[in-house]
């Protein structure tokens, strides 16, 4: 699938939209307005639109802490974001929660994450092989850091995965650091994406900052799972450009990489790629950012002055039960 020129801004508006959420999540972070930790994609903003923008509506993905694009991909907003992370009554969790476990599977098909890295693997392998069971032309997708391939749901997911040739795509953010631990340090492997040959199942390396090869990876990979051919493994690389969260200083991470990745931004590629190829002007993506910008100070206004839960729900959501719980009733309304 060749992308027309109003899909690639399209692209680019989920980009920068990745970018200026985060970059205001992190303003809010430093002035104490949201607790706990705060989990930021700068650099990486390429594989989770590229990936979520190549999927169908009826498939799922399950994001991880660095996949923000994916969920305003899939139709998240800005507002939704925000009420989540300041815990508002109107979030996508009603309130339970202030953070980054957020998701909508029944509208939207994305399964909201664990803190557990790679435990998610197995989850969204499960999921695909519900889709074949029922023979449903539907793809699962799944996101983890090349830290989280240490993770024995890797291997397990993968080998069931392929030996079921499930419709199930792993997509492996290779950010150079598990936390402050570099990738040479957590494997002896060259690549993640090698050990795909040892579960039967095809494997790939991608330019993780660069949207349309990212897109079009996954597009193909979508396209195998659907015809029967059975997962994928993608290991995109980049850069985590920041600490591991907004906490972290990043003072383990050599400066000189991060200068060399820095000429590399995902963002500012895709403007000279759009700019070369005539799609847009300065101008124009100028404009662009300034629309997004108002959008997100203005969702950011709205999210703030929301009312915060007052408990009354708490129990409401948490179980769900055949037998028919309720919090306020019992057992089948007894």
């Amino acid at each position: 699938m060749k992308l027309k020129d109003e899909q690639k801004i399209e692209l680019l508006r989920y980009l920068l939209l990745n970018r200026l959420v985060e970059d205001r999540l992190a303003i809010l972070y430093r002035q104490g307005k949201i607790l706990g930790g705060l989990y930021l994609s700068r650099g990486q903003e390429a594989i989770s639109v590229g990936t979520a923008y190549a999927l169908e509506p009826h498939d799922v993905v399950g994001p991880m802490i660095r996949n923000m694009g994916a969920l305003l991909v899939r139709g998240m907003t800005p507002r939704d974001v925000f009420l989540q992370y300041l815990g508002r009554a109107e979030s996508p969790t009603g309130g339970r929660e202030n953070a980054h476990h957020i998701g909508d599977l029944r509208g939207k098909g994305v399964v909201a994450p664990i803190s557990m890295l790679g435990k998610m693997i197995s989850i969204l392998m499960g999921v695909s092989m519900s889709f074949k069971l029922r023979g449903e032309k539907r793809v699962a997708v799944n996101y983890i850091g090349e830290g989280g391939a240490s993770a024995g749901d890797f291997h397990e997911a993968l080998n069931m995965a392929g030996v079921f040739k499930l419709p199930f795509i792993l997509i492996v953010e290779n950010n150079q650091y598990a936390y402050s631990t570099p990738v040479a340090r957590q494997t002896a492997a060259h690549h993640i994406s090698d050990r795909a040959a040892g579960y039967g199942i095809h494997g790939e390396i991608v330019d993780g900052n660069d949207v349309v090869k990212v897109f079009e990876a996954t597009r193909q990979a979508a396209g195998r799972a659907r015809s029967g051919e059975g997962p994928s493994l993608i290991e995109c690389m980049t850069m985590r450009m920041k600490g591991h969260a907004e906490h972290d200083d990043a003072r383990y991470v050599p400066s000189e990489l991060f200068g060399k990745w820095e000429k590399r931004d995902p963002i500012g590629l895709f403007k000279k790629k759009m700019l070369k190829e005539e799609i847009l002007t300065k101008a124009e993506i100028e404009v662009i950012e300034a629309d997004i910008k108002a959008q997100v100070e203005k969702d950011v206004d709205y999210a703030m002055a929301a009312p915060m839960p007052d408990g009354s729900g708490a129990a409401e959501g948490v179980y769900a039960d055949p037998l028919g719980w309720n919090p306020q009733r019992g057992w089948n309304g007894a």
